[in-house]
């Protein structure tokens, strides 16, 4: 098939008309005054990033995290508290959310990866609950009531308070971190990976070292969804426990599910799909979740691949 055909196929159409959209959001805020719209979307370029995150343990490796969020929330809380104690150069709250999320996920990775299945899942979960509750009771940083950030990451000239140059970052780190995941999954590294997903005893046979694989793209996992933590919580100017309690685990399972697993661009179809039927159905009942609910099963029981999956068939 020759290049043209090929970026007609309704795949590639989507994908590029979803990213054209995105980088002339701002434009059209511009010109109408619709502020809402831009925050909404720069809440589903960073949500995406996690979302890609989990997806390269998730759908490329076969780890099914359920405490994934934890690592919003670290990333969220690292930037919070060095704001809280007068810190707000970016070039430092930036890379501590990082490593801190890389390290938490280093120590629950070395002790949850020696276990398969259901007890994985629950020591994932049991790990993001006892920060969850280790949050709450940090009462100088606001315990159950959340903080409030008082200031944005600051770097130099560079003012993270013009929301057009937030978003404008936030979708650039997006598209960087497709392309790392994407450029990740097909090297060697990626190879090996996807590899134990489909068979872990035989490429344990053939000589790789498959828990430290791993553990590398476990870690890997975290340290990008810390960063989609520090970006939330300069977003939102405010962290809580409950950016890692375990629904919004869920929340993000759900939306690399609906755009697809093991695809590059899934978790971001996922996340602007369900973000935009949350918002959607939050105005018009008090109770999204009861139309929200059955409408994913639906995708879940139907749509084999997610909504990537079903355009890719369509394409074929």
């Amino acid at each position: 098939m020759t290049a043209p055909f090929a970026l007609a196929n309704p795949r590639n159409a989507a994908v590029a008309a979803l990213l054209v959209m995105l980088a002339l959001l701002p434009l059209y805020t511009a010109l109408t005054g619709n502020t809402f719209v831009m925050t909404l979307f720069t809440r589903v370029l960073i949500l995406a990033i996690a979302a890609g995150s989990l997806n390269l343990i998730m759908g490329y490796g076969g780890m099914v995290s359920f405490g994934h969020a934890v690592y919003l929330g670290l990333g969220g809380y690292a930037i919070g508290i060095l704001a809280k104690e007068g810190i707000n150069a970016g070039l430092l709250q930036w890379p501590v959310a990082i490593a801190v999320s890389a390290l938490f996920a280093l120590v629950v990775g070395a002790l949850s990866l020696r276990t398969r299945g259901v007890y994985f899942i629950m020591i994932t979960l049991a790990f993001a609950q006892m920060v969850y509750y280790v949050a709450i009771g940090l009462e100088r940083y606001g315990g159950d009531d959340g903080l409030t950030i008082r200031s944005r990451s600051t770097f130099g000239m560079v003012d993270l308070n013009n929301k057009t140059l937030f978003y404008y970052l936030c979708f650039a780190i997006l598209i960087a971190n497709i392309y790392l995941i994407a450029r990740l999954v097909n090297s060697r590294f990626g190879l090996v990976i996807q590899g134990v997903r489909s068979n872990e005893r035989r490429m344990r046979a053939i000589g790789f070292a498959v828990f430290r694989y791993k553990l590398v793209c476990f870690v890997i996992a975290g340290a990008l969804c810390g960063l989609a933590g520090a970006l939330l919580a300069n977003h939102t100017n405010f962290i809580s426990p409950a950016m890692m309690f375990w629904t919004r685990s869920g929340d993000l399972m759900v939306m690399v599910v609906l755009g697809g697993l093991a695809t590059p661009f899934g978790p971001l179809i996922g996340t602007v799909t369900f973000l935009l039927l949350e918002e959607a159905l939050s105005r018009v009942t008090e109770y999204p979740g009861l139309f929200l609910g059955p409408a994913l099963l639906l995708v879940a029981i139907y749509l084999h691949g997610g909504i990537e999956g079903l355009l890719a068939r369509r394409a074929r």
